[in-house]
């Protein structure tokens, strides 16, 4: 499981540090740190759903579309990951 977490979590981190990236701006991405603070803005939060939505193909459902999910790597690892385990449950 902990092999897992850390491809997720890794896959995440890939994902902001590409968003940033476009915005020509280079961010040290932890965990923790807030996702707006690095610089992303509320276009990069959408590109982000999608991003998130394409690398691990499932759609995020409205409920979950929420500041909370999507305040750092960490809330939105949480996130896909239950989304993830709900899916490979179905």
């Amino acid at each position: 499981m902990q092999a897992f977490d850390t491809e997720l979590r890794n896959r995440i981190i890939k994902l902001v540090k590409g968003i940033l990236e476009q915005n020509s701006l280079a961010a040290d991405v932890t965990p923790s740190a807030k996702l707006v603070d690095a610089g992303l803005t509320s276009m990069d939060m959408v590109n982000l759903m999608l991003g998130v939505e394409a690398e691990f193909d499932f759609t995020i459902p409205q409920a979950e579309i929420t500041p909370e999910n999507f305040q750092s790597v960490e809330t939105l690892e949480r996130m896909v990951a239950t989304q993830l385990h709900l899916a490979n449950a179905a």
